[in-house]
């Protein structure tokens, strides 16, 4: 589903630092989001963004927080609202005052689709994330052991099958990896063992 935003700034300056309490983000995601899957992905997403801006990015446990909100949110409207898709979660959290970062990250996530290019970093891992651990994810559910075991030997083989989690955008996944400055096998050894963690809900 294509829809370009038309606009390239998000949220106020004058929002910046403030987030979703963690009760109200959780809120928003059981209302918005009723598919399994889908939040499954979306808090996959939220945990590695946390793990990254830990770290790597060194930041504190607010910080992490801001990171955590974008991957858990990254797709809150899709499961009910796929025509609005991300423009309806952007004006949810710009009419929620929340820090424009975060927003903006949320719609450069697909910036084939959106029209915004990813340029902080949040915006890049944000990007990097959201394909490849769908199908790393995929990769787990036809392995007997699923995560566990799981090597980057074995994502790569995948990785090469297009046929395999065909949705995923092996474009996107070599862009967004370009775009962050990270080799690509760097990112499945980080995903896989943290991935691992949040393999069910």
């Amino acid at each position: 589903m294509s829809l370009q935003l038309g606009r390239n700034t998000f949220g106020d300056v004058a929002n910046k630092g403030n987030v979703l309490s963690k009760e109200e983000a959780f809120a928003l995601f059981n209302e918005w989001v009723l598919n399994p899957k889908l939040k499954l992905h979306m808090l996959q997403v939220g945990h590695l963004m946390k793990c990254w801006a830990a770290e790597k990015q060194g930041l504190d446990e607010a910080g992490q927080w801001r990171w955590e909100m974008a991957g858990l949110l990254h797709d809150a409207d899709w499961d009910q609202w796929p025509d609005l898709h991300c423009k309806k979660i952007i004006e949810e959290l710009e009419s929620r005052n929340a820090d424009p970062e975060i927003i903006r990250a949320i719609a450069s996530h697909g910036h084939l689709h959106f029209g915004v290019i990813p340029e902080t970093d949040m915006d890049k891992m944000l990007y990097a994330f959201d394909e490849l651990s769908g199908l790393i994810h995929a990769y787990s559910l036809m392995r007997p052991g699923g995560y566990e075991g799981m090597d980057l030997k074995g994502v790569k083989k995948r990785l090469k099958e297009k046929s395999f989690a065909a949705n995923v955008s092996r474009e996107d996944i070599q862009d967004a990896c370009e775009r962050a400055g990270i080799v690509q096998d760097d990112l499945i050894q980080f995903i896989i063992p943290r991935q691992a963690t949040v393999a069910a809900v």
